[in-house]
């Protein structure tokens, strides 16, 4: 029963780390470009597929899109996109320079990151209450007894904890990855 519980923490623990994947540190990382589409024929294609994504330098995104048509659509998706950076293009290759982090903006960033970690811990939070109202609603229907229903609620506060310090190791690590220059 508390099982599928913790699978909904386990997945907001996930989500975190897909979102901080998309923030920018100042170096180049080519998850900040998953949320990006292009017009494939028609149909909204992830960027990684069409195209090879390269890091060649800390700093800098190679695109290389696999048709040289898609170049213009790439370029002008990025610009549209929230990624803040102004793709350059060589008429073969489409390369984002990411420039170095302002003190100002790296704060910026470190209040994002703790902002959303805060709102996965809540997420964590509500599935507890959410696993705890089922087991008093199975207590009220004579399902599992006073001495289970304790124990269960126990499980359930030791699984929160447990989440709760692993997002909070995370918004550690992703900070310090932030803040260090």
């Amino acid at each position: 029963m508390i099982k599928k519980y913790e699978e909904k923490m386990q997945k907001s623990v996930d989500n975190l780390e897909r979102e901080y994947n998309s923030i920018r540190a100042g170096r180049a990382n080519p998850h900040v470009l998953d949320k990006i589409r292009v017009d494939y024929y028609g149909t909204p294609t992830p960027l990684q597929q069409v195209g090879n994504i390269t890091v060649p330098e800390p700093r800098v995104i190679c695109i290389q899109p696999w048709e040289g048509s898609l170049l213009k659509k790439i370029e002008k998706e990025i610009l549209q996109s929230d990624i803040g950076i102004n793709p350059t293009n060589d008429g073969k290759v489409i390369r984002l320079v990411f420039p170095e982090l302002t003190e100002e903006r790296r704060k910026e960033l470190v209040k994002d990151v703790k902002k959303k970690g805060e709102a996965a811990k809540v997420a964590i939070r509500n599935i507890r209450r959410d696993a705890n109202d089922s087991l008093k609603k199975a207590h009220k229907n004579n399902e599992i007894t006073e001495d289970e229903l304790k124990d269960q609620q126990e499980k359930v506060q030791k699984s929160t904890d447990k989440y709760i310090k692993t997002i909070d190791s995370i918004i550690d690590k992703k900070s310090q990855e932030i803040l260090t220059v």
